[in-house]
C-alpha cells in the first residue's frame, strides 16, 4: 500500500485556489471558534494548520517537507518567543522587588486625570524612541501606566490605546528598532533615508492621536466627577505592602539604557530582570532567593486588603506567558506552511497583477502586510515577506525603495497589535492584562498610520520616483 506521507511524489506549483482554501479555512475556523464559541484561538489556529497541511500535501509535498516548513516558520519567531519568556519572568521579579508598585505610586502622585492620556503617549514615545522596542516599553512603562490609569479612574481601553500610540510611534521612528532596520533592508534603502522619509506621514498620524487623546481625556475628566479616593487607596495599599523608594526605579532605567546603547533586546531585558532580583532582598522585607525564583516562574500574587490592588499586581511569571508562547508556535506553523509551499506568493502575485497605479502599489503593499499579520501572525514576517516580494515590482515601476519601506512600516509594524492571535496582540493582552477587543477600538495611531500613508500616496507624497542614477544602483542590488 502506498504511503502518502513518505513516498516520492510530484510537487505541483501552488495555485490561487489552493491558497484560497488554506486562507479561507483558517479565517472560517478562527471566526467560528472565537466569535461563536468564544474559545481561545490556540486550537482553532491548530485546525487551520491541519487544513493548510492537507492542502500542501495535495500539492505533492511529503510530510517531511511540511514538517520542515513548520519548523522553519517557528524558528523565525524564536526571538519573539524568548522575549515573551524573559519579560514574563521580569514582570514577576519587578513586582516582588517593588519596582512596578513604585512606578505606579509615583505616577499616581504626579499625573493629572485631564492630561493623563497625553502624558501616557509622550512617556511611551520617549521610552520607545530611546530603546527602540515597543514590547519593552509596554512591559515596563506601559504596565505601570495601566495601574496609574485605574487609580485615576480612566477607562482601561483608552489608557491602553494611548500606551500603544506612544510605544509604536517610538518603535517606528527609532533607528534602534529591529523593524525600523528590517524594513529598509528588505526594500533596498538605508535606515536613515527610511526614518527621514517616514517622518511626515508618521507625524500626521501621531498628532491626530495626541489631539484625540487630549480631547477625550479632558472631556472625560470634565464630565465625570473625578474621585481621587481610589488613587489614595491604591497608594496606601502599596505603601503597606512595599517599601517604596526611588532606587527601585533602577531596573527600568537599566533596560532603557541597555537599549539606548544598542545592547540586543534579550540581554538588555535580562539585565533588568537581574537588577530586580538583586534589589528584592535589599529593599523588600521577606523577599529571598526562593521567593524570587517562584515569582519568576509562577508570577507574583498580591495579598492585600484592597481587591483592586490585588487584581492589578497579581501578574507576571513564565507560566503566565505560556499561552502567548504556545499561540506563537502554532501560528508560525501555519505561516511556515503558507510561505514554504508558495501559497502566500500566489496570493500576492494575484494582487499585483491588478494594480494600475503607483498609489495602488502602496495600497496593495499595506493590504499584504495586514494579511501577513493575520495569516502569518508575526510582526517581522509582515515586513520581511511583503518587502521581499514587492521589491521587484517597485524597481520595475521606478519607485524609490524608501516608498516601499515606509509602506511596510506603516502597515506591517503598527497593525500587528490589532490581531488577537498575532505575537504582538498576544504579548499586549498578556502583559497589560487588556484583551485585544478592549484596546483595539482605541488604537487610534495604529489605525490612522496606514490610512494616512495611503491618502498621502494618492496625493503623491509617499510615492517618490527614482532618478536614473538611483535606478541603476537599485538594478545592481545596491542600497538607494
Amino acid at each position: 500500500m502506498k504511503n502518502i506521507f513518505t513516498d516520492e511524489r510530484t510537487v505541483k506549483q501552488a495555485t490561487l485556489s489552493k491558497a484560497a482554501i488554506s486562507f479561507a479555512g483558517l479565517v472560517a475556523i478562527m471566526s467560528v471558534g472565537i466569535i461563536i464559541f468564544k474559545v481561545d484561538p490556540h486550537i482553532p489556529m491548530f485546525v487551520g494548520v491541519i487544513v493548510a497541511a492537507i492542502v500542501t500535501m495535495s500539492m505533492g509535498y511529503k510530510w517531511g517537507d511540511i514538517e520542515r516548513m513548520m519548523v522553519d516558520g517557528i524558528s523565525k519567531a524564536m526571538q519573539s518567543i524568548l522575549i515573551l519568556a524573559i519579560v514574563g519572568m521580569m514582570v514577576g521579579v519587578w513586582l516582588i522587588c517593588g519596582t512596578i508598585p513604585t512606578m505606579i505610586y509615583f505616577g499616581l502622585k504626579l499625573l493629572s486625570p485631564k492630561f493623563f492620556l497625553v502624558a501616557a503617549v509622550l512617556i511611551c514615545s520617549i521610552t520607545a524612541l530611546a530603546t527602540g522596542t515597543s514590547w519593552g516599553t509596554m512591559g515596563t512603562m506601559g504596565l505601570a501606566l495601566i495601574g496609574i490609569g485605574q487609580g485615576l479612574g480612566m477607562p482601561i481601553g483608552p489608557t491602553a490605546g494611548a500606551i500603544l500610540a506612544g510605544a509604536y510611534f517610538g518603535d517606528k521612528m527609532s533607528p534602534l528598532s529591529d523593524t525600523t532596520n528590517l524594513a529598509p533592508a528588505m526594500a533596498g534603502t538605508d535606515v536613515f533615508s527610511h526614518v527621514k522619509y517616514m517622518l511626515q506621514s508618521t507625524t500626521i498620524a501621531y498628532v491626530i492621536s495626541l489631539v484625540f487623546f487630549g480631547v477625550y481625556g479632558f472631556m472625560h475628566a470634565s464630565s465625570n466627577a473625578i474621585d481621587t479616593s481610589q488613587a489614595v487607596v491604591l497608594m496606601e495599599g502599596i505603601k503597606e505592602i512595599f517599601n517604596v523608594n526611588v532606587f527601585l526605579l533602577l531596573p527600568p532605567v537599566i533596560v532603557i539604557m541597555a537599549m539606548a546603547f544598542k545592547i540586543p533586546a534579550i540581554p538588555g531585558i535580562t539585565m533588568g530582570l537581574i537588577a530586580g532580583a538583586i534589589l528584592a532582598p535589599i529593599c523588600q522585607h521577606g523577599a529571598n532567593l526562593g521567593g524570587i525564583l517562584d515569582v519568576a516562574l509562577n508570577g507574583f500574587v498580591c495579598e492585600s486588603n484592597v481587591d483592586a490592588l490585588n487584581d492589578l499586581l497579581t501578574n507576571g511569571g513564565l507560566m503566565n506567558m505560556a499561552s502567548s508562547i504556545l499561540m506563537t508556535i502554532i501560528a508560525m506553523m501555519f505561516g511556515g506552511i503558507m510561505e514554504g509551499s508558495g501559497q502566500l506568493a500566489v496570493i500576492i502575485d494575484a494582487i499585483t497583477k491588478r494594480i494600475k497605479s503607483d498609489a495602488g502599489l502602496i495600497g496593495a503593499t499595506e493590504v499584504t502586510c495586514v494579511l501577513s499579520n493575520t495569516v502569518m501572525p508575526e510582526q517581522y514576517i509582515s515586513i520581511l515577506v511583503p518587502g521581499r516580494m514587492y521589491a521587484p515590482a517597485y524597481r520595475k515601476a521606478g519607485i524609490h525603495p524608501k516608498s516601499l519601506s515606509n509602506a511596510l512600516e506603516s502597515a506591517g509594524t503598527v497593525t500587528s497589535c490589532l490581531i488577537p492571535w498575532n505575537t504582538c496582540g498576544m504579548f499586549i493582552a498578556t502583559t497589560l492584562g487588556v484583551s485585544t477587543a478592549v484596546y483595539a477600538p482605541w488604537a487610534v495611531f495604529n489605525y490612522m498610520m496606514p490610512i494616512v500613508c495611503f491618502v498621502m500616496a494618492l496625493m503623491g507624497r509617499t510615492v517618490t520616483k527614482m532618478t536614473p542614477e538611483e535606478q541603476a544602483k537599485a538594478d545592481n542590488g545596491e542600497l538607494v
